[in-house]
């Protein structure tokens, strides 16, 4: 059998060769050997393989000498680990590279000079044969050198790499994972350098990285070399892609989040990587464009299909990518298993939910769903650990593999900077607790010894409260066959960040998304007066300014962001329908928006007033609900999520229901186009009364039970002197509901309901199938409550 050489080009390497070149190098190869068909854009490059390091090992007689030093060390001895890692490395660094290893490399690197056609700059990494591992991720234990030009330079750089082999921190990783320090071997790859640092560069994953979403592409993306997004020195901007639409050739780009991008790493004069500030006018801008977004998704989606043929099983993958600065072209950088969610099916989530409130400390994006209690430790270096106590909330600026020994330690983490990629992310999610990372100022804001709560249970922002609140953990099934046979049980989706981990519990698709809720916290200005801003005055219309620079213009603000969000939950759901209310804000909520007390009147009673289909064909919101309408039409048409209905709010007459439908035809949402059906909200007496009629105007009926025990009663359900009467249980507003579903069913149309009452009453949701509803829809929280019920006392 011929022996492996010391040098192999990428174009020569594959996946079973991962003793032989580590992970890193055998996956470079693997792409570029398989997947330049699909337009997958590797830098050339080769590797140096494992045989050379062993050959060094052994030249210089250094095997018995470390196999002598690490027997026995006690790794959480910080002086003794230091000192055996430093004289492992200058053991190394003092042997001589074997003759052929270094004629090797040299003769490569000008191989791949001349291939070029120029003086090549390379990065030199690092590739352990026992790295990127779908069990155990190796990734950044050993050291990376960049911008490595010319043939002693790479000598050099290549002599470091395989001496990092021993830093502490690899040292202290291999033990506590078991594997023995002499039989991992390195492997170093030596690439092209794509220049990113007046670039771009950033990481992706082929799955939602929080919930665990199969069908979803996670890219993040800064300005500058990768190394601040994968170490967490930058908030990046994010992108989600959904993978069946983009593989039918959509542009299936549904969401999009603008990070703060303060810092870029760059070279200076003299090849060192320094960060600088980036401009407000970058920081206010996208990164990539979407086409650049989805070329990658379909790279990710590529790699991701190879891998699981290569390996047999479903593999979604990690990858690093940057845009060459002068090019403008998109490269692959790394590709590697993703080691948290994969090959994990969990038969229960746990859904965790405050039980109180307090004063939010400070807030960033989340990471993962659970909730922490504890004191603060504010900790600025990982030689700090004697001052942590298990069960501490760790609050330092960012987060290295250094401070991992002191991570495993705390209930919860919170970061200054870095975004859901970052390194304090990643280990949060594989030690299982939550994290807030980017919260800006958590280290000038929080005290020692201060009690705080930690939340990541409300969507994609974290929050620290003051204090030890109450919270509740409930185990949900997640096995379809809880669900009851007798009714679709749905459920009741309001924020776009929380879908993708609500579509894992059992479900028959949303029964309502409230459009008023993306409105309000991913658009926040009154829609009339983005496109009137001159009608406001000077500060809202600088805040309205800052909210939309990174958008062609101010309608292209709302009605991006609302598709966005609107496209995010029913591509969660996808295929099941997703039922979405159009806008049902009251003038008093309208007008609380920016810009806002401008275009709203002022009502004695907004509950019963200005509000729903009345303002979508008035002169005073018209055009406010054609970019609702847009916002629909792009999520349906353009992106094609055919699983999104539309319902229309407090509908008070028929006729008022013709006018809202021609509007929305008008607009480009024509009812039976590419299967649109447009339900009606069933919160009026009018509407239970006139059943039969409104039947010949919409395609189904979902009951509100708010409104409609309001309207029944007589009763403001903003009054808290006559609270006490509003009950959806009373006889009256029973008696009206069972008349609604038998009328509508007698039409052959759908009805569901998706008020609060059945979340709040299991008993009423069995009232309701026993009259025959079609859909109930419910909160997340009580899915499993209701669906128990159900099933326990239907026949």
């Amino acid at each position: 059998m011929n022996e492996v050489p010391y040098i192999i080009g990428f174009e020569d390497l594959s996946m079973d060769m991962v003793p032989q070149v580590g992970g890193k190098n055998a996956s470079l190869g693997e792409i570029t050997r398989n997947l330049a068909s699909a337009g997958v854009r590797v830098p050339g490059g080769f590797a140096v393989t494992a045989r050379a390091y062993r050959a060094l090992i052994d030249e210089a007689g250094l095997r018995e000498p470390l196999r002598g030093l690490f027997d026995g060390l006690d790794v959480n001895n910080r002086a003794d680990l230091a000192f055996a890692g430093e004289r492992a490395r200058g053991w190394i660094l003092n042997a001589e590279l074997p003759q052929a290893v270094a004629e090797g490399i040299r003769g490569a690197y000008r191989d791949l000079c001349e291939q070029l056609g120029k003086d090549v700059a390379v990065a030199v990494r690092s590739s352990a044969t026992a790295e990127d591992l779908p069990e155990a991720s190796f990734a950044g234990q050993q050291e990376t050198y960049l911008h490595v030009r010319g043939e002693d330079n790479l000598l050099r750089a290549v002599h470091k790499c395989i001496a990092s082999l021993f830093t502490d921190r690899a040292i202290s990783y291999r033990t506590k994972l078991g594997f023995d320090h002499l039989d991992v071997a390195l492997s170093v790859g030596v690439q092209q350098m794509v220049y990113a640092d007046h670039g771009a560069a950033g990481v992706m994953f082929s799955i939602d990285t929080e919930s665990g979403f199969e069908d979803a592409v996670f890219i993040t993306a800064a300005f500058g070399l990768g190394e601040n997004v994968v170490q967490g020195a930058v908030n990046p901007d994010e992108y989600y892609v959904f993978k069946p639409l983009l593989e039918q050739g959509k542009p299936a780009l549904i969401r999009r989040k603008l990070g703060d991008k303060a810092q870029r790493l760059v070279f200076d004069e003299a090849g060192e990587a320094r960060n600088e500030r980036v401009s407000a006018a970058d920081r206010n801008r996208f990164v990539l464009s979407d086409d650049e977004a989805l070329t990658l998704a379909r790279w990710a989606v590529a790699v991701e299909k190879h891998y699981s043929g290569v390996h047999g099983k479903y593999t979604p993958m990690d990858m690093e990518w940057a845009r060459d600065q002068d090019s403008g072209e998109l490269y692959m950088l790394q590709a590697r298993p993703e080691t948290v969610h994969a090959g994990k099916k969990s038969e229960l989530l746990h859904s965790y939910r405050l039980k109180g409130s307090g004063e939010v400390l400070v807030e960033g994006r989340s990471v993962g769903s659970a909730i922490a209690r504890g004191p603060v430790r504010v900790i600025n270096s990982p030689k700090e650990l004697k001052d942590f106590n298990d069960g501490d909330l760790l609050v330092t600026d960012m987060t290295d593999p250094d401070w991992e020994p002191i991570m495993k330690r705390a209930s919860g983490i919170v970061t200054n900077r870095g975004g859901r990629t970052c390194h304090a992310a990643i280990v949060s999610r594989e030690l299982g607790i939550p994290a807030v990372v980017g919260s800006g100022d958590a280290t000038e804001v929080l005290e020692p010894d201060q009690q705080a709560t930690l939340s990541c249970a409300e969507g994609d922002t974290g929050y620290v409260y003051d204090g030890y609140l109450d919270y509740e953990v409930e185990d949900l099934e997640l096995d379809e066959s809880s669900l009851p046979s007798q009714v679709d049980l749905m459920m009741n989706v309001a924020n776009p960040e929380r879908a993708f981990t609500f579509a894992r519990l059992p479900n028959r698709g949303v029964g309502l998304a409230r459009m008023e809720f993306v409105i309000n916290n991913e658009i926040a200005v009154h829609p009339m007066a983005l496109l009137n801003p001159n009608r406001t005055d000077n500060q809202t219309r600088s805040d309205i300014r800052r909210r939309t620079e990174a958008f062609a213009d101010n309608r292209e603000f709302f009605v991006r962001s609302l598709s966005e969000g609107l496209a995010t939950i029913a591509a969660g759901f996808w295929p099941k329908d997703v039922i979405v209310r159009m806008s049902d804000f009251k003038s008093n909520e309208y007008a609380n928006l920016i810009g806002g007390r401008y275009f709203e009147p002022e009502e004695e009673n907004p509950m019963i007033g200005f509000r729903g289909a009345s303002r979508y064909y008035s002169e005073a919101y018209r055009a406010g609900f054609a970019m609702e309408c847009e916002a629909i039409r792009r999520a349906r048409g353009e992106l094609g999520l055919t699983n999104i209905k539309v319902m229309i709010p407090f509908c008070r007459t028929v006729d008022e229901g013709d006018k809202v439908r021609a509007e929305m035809a008008n607009n480009g949402l024509k009812q039976g186009e590419d299967g649109l059906e447009i339900y009606i909200m069933c919160e009026l007496p009018s509407n239970v009364i006139l059943a039969e009629e409104f039947a010949e105007v919409f395609d189904g009926f979902s009951i509100g039970s708010n409104d409609l025990t309001q309207l029944t009663l007589g009763v403001d359900r903003d009054s808290a002197l006559v609270a006490p009467l509003f009950n959806e249980r009373d006889e009256a507003v029973k008696r009206f509901i069972a008349e609604v579903i038998r009328k509508v069913k007698a039409k052959g149309r759908k009805i569901g309901i998706c008020g609060q009452a059945p979340s709040d009453y299991p008993e009423f949701a069995q009232f309701l199938v026993e009259q025959g509803i079609d859909s109930i829809s419910v909160n997340p929280d009580a899915m499993a409550t209701t669906a128990r019920y159900i099933r326990e006392h239907s026949g």
